[in-house]
């Protein structure tokens, strides 16, 4: 099914839907392989057997080993698998894998085909943005120097990457998986004071605030041309528009996720740059025996890379666009007559990551009987299982509510099952958990408290210095590494304290609550994607 005539699929069955968009269409072929007993050569198959997919929404390969799949109405999240391939990588995928081939001559080739494409000089497929900077890092500190990467992270000659404050991010893990020291910089005259024979590479986390900055990519670049210094930038959920406005600046590499808006494998990335430093970053990878030797690319997710890059600029964008588009106004049509409810669609900004209209559903929960956050975890729990973009709204003070519906990943007809199953619970809420009640006196929290956090693996030595004002509680969180400030309240004989811990561009969350009892304080600690774990505190 063409982009354009996605746009009149409100018009066919929703099973007819998901079987032009692939989701129940042959993929591919396969037979077993003969050989000629007098020529030695391959005899192609005389029959075949064609893969179908065999699953229902209910009944699939996932279910059966006890996994619930998603409609995603959130977006391109790793953590939830990013996106669905185009058909045509999966046809890629599943051709590339009947054969085999020289890795050494496949990446070459892939590289010079994507490069074409996307504007670049040249290019190789990684397993991922993340790869992709972890593997031009490590070709900044050693290049092909076969001494130097055998010797590598313990003995190097180039040892610091910088980055600027603001570009600080979960992401530039990918720089410290190698282990060079992170330099932070806040201004022009400090990044040319920073920059030394150690420093192997500058990285930049992209978005609109890169290009508005004092130190913008322009600025980053210019600064950095007069040392030799590479420059990467981070661009792993941008549209690749052509020409590359990251080259363009100046940007010596470029790294993108391959299973985000391009819709490759979920394990895919491109790294774009020069020649020379793209061939090093390759050469540091697999299949060779060097530092990046985890981080493998098969041939599968080559040619199905290449796929989704060719595919890219043959989609009609703008058609996808109005599709989300009318999926975002069928949901909010679905619930605009319920009270209170109010929607809002805000349109794709300039910023290239993550661009579709998005939709913002707003209610007053003590209205409708639901909170936005209690909404989110029905639609998790429930059958269909979906997830949206985020909730707001919490017993019993903060009742103003909403939830976010992001189109971008929704396959063909999904939209329809969102509208119904959100417009379902805000008629029809159900149960919902009862807010609980604390007894006894207000607990006091001043002081100093020793606290042991129980990980699921390991014990980890916290230090609180609490102020208490009333209910409301102040103060700081020493970690073992990290110090941060914590705040929060007392309910009765319980107490919540939360705080935001920055760890060298990530942020680490803690979530304490449990029983104050004299000197002791102890209960459960939500960490975020980081899982639960206990806690018990004393007083010093």
């Amino acid at each position: 099914m063409s982009l354009v005539n996605g746009l009149t699929a409100g018009r066919l069955s929703r099973r007819q839907m998901l079987k032009n968009s692939g989701i129940f269409s042959a993929t591919a072929m396969l037979a077993p392989i003969a050989m000629d007993a007098q020529s030695g050569g391959v005899v192609e198959p005389q029959t075949v057997t064609t893969l179908t997919a065999k699953g229902t929404p209910t009944d699939n390969l996932y279910t059966q080993i006890g996994v619930r799949p998603i409609i995603n109405a959130r977006g391109t999240f790793t953590i939830i698998t990013g996106s669905q391939s185009l058909p045509e990588v999966k046809q890629a995928m599943f051709e590339a894998s009947r054969y085999y081939v020289h890795l050494d001559e496949l990446m070459p080739a892939v590289g010079s085909e994507i490069a074409k494409l996307m504007g670049a000089p040249s290019a190789i497929v990684t397993c991922g943005c993340e790869a992709a900077i972890a593997l031009a890092t490590v070709a900044c500190m050693c290049g092909t120097d076969p001494e130097e990467s055998q010797a590598f992270p313990y003995i190097r000659k180039k040892d610091q990457v910088i980055i600027p404050k603001y570009s600080r991010n979960p992401y530039d893990f990918g720089t410290r998986m190698s282990g060079p020291e992170i330099v932070e910089v806040e201004s022009d005259d400090e990044l040319r004071s920073k920059l030394s024979e150690r420093t192997a590479m500058i990285y930049l986390y992209s978005g609109p605030r890169m290009f508005q900055e004092p130190l913008s990519v322009k600025t980053v670049c210019a600064i950095a041309k007069e040392k030799g210094v590479p420059v990467f930038v981070d661009a792993a959920a941008e549209e690749p528009v052509v020409p590359n406005i990251h080259l363009a600046a100046g940007a010596t590499f470029v790294g993108y996720s391959g299973g985000k808006c391009m819709r490759g494998p979920q394990t895919a990335g491109v790294l774009l740059g020069p020649k020379d430093l793209v061939a090093a970053a390759f050469w540091n990878a697999a299949p060779h025996h060097n530092w990046g030797r985890a981080l493998k690319v098969g041939k599968e997710e080559a040619m199905g890379m290449l796929a989704a890059v060719r595919m890219w600029y043959k989609r009609d964008h703008d058609a996808e666009q109005k599709q989300w588009l009318q999926w975002d106004q069928a949901i909010a049509d679905a619930v605009k007559s319920i009270p209170t409810v109010t929607t809002e669609i805000k349109m794709p900004s300039e910023d290239l990551s993550n661009r579709a209209p998005t939709l913002r559903i707003k209610w007053d929960g003590s209205k409708v009987g639901i909170t936005g956050t209690e909404l989110v975890e029905k639609l998790d729990k429930g059958t269909p299982r979906i997830l949206v973009d985020g909730g707001s709204g919490m017993r019993p003070d903060h009742m103003e509510s909403s939830v976010g519906i992001m189109p971008y990943m929704l396959q063909p007809g999904e939209y329809k099952v969102v509208a119904e199953t959100i417009a379902h619970y805000l008629k029809n809420p159900g149960e919902v958990p009862k807010v609980p009640v604390y007894g006894g006196p207000a607990a006091k929290l001043d002081g100093r408290w020793n606290v042991e956090v129980h990980y699921n693996l390991g014990v980890g030595h916290q230090v609180f210095t609490l102020q208490q004002q009333g209910d409301k509680i102040t103060g700081e969180q020493k970690g073992e590494i990290y110090t941060t400030k914590i705040a929060g309240e007392v309910k009765g004989d319980h107490a919540f304290l939360n705080s935001v811990m920055k760890a060298n561009g990530q942020d680490v969350r803690f979530s304490f609550s449990g029983a104050v009892s004299g000197n002791t304080f102890s209960g459960d600690v939500n960490l975020g994607e980081y899982g639960k774990a206990t806690f018990t505190a004393t007083r010093a």
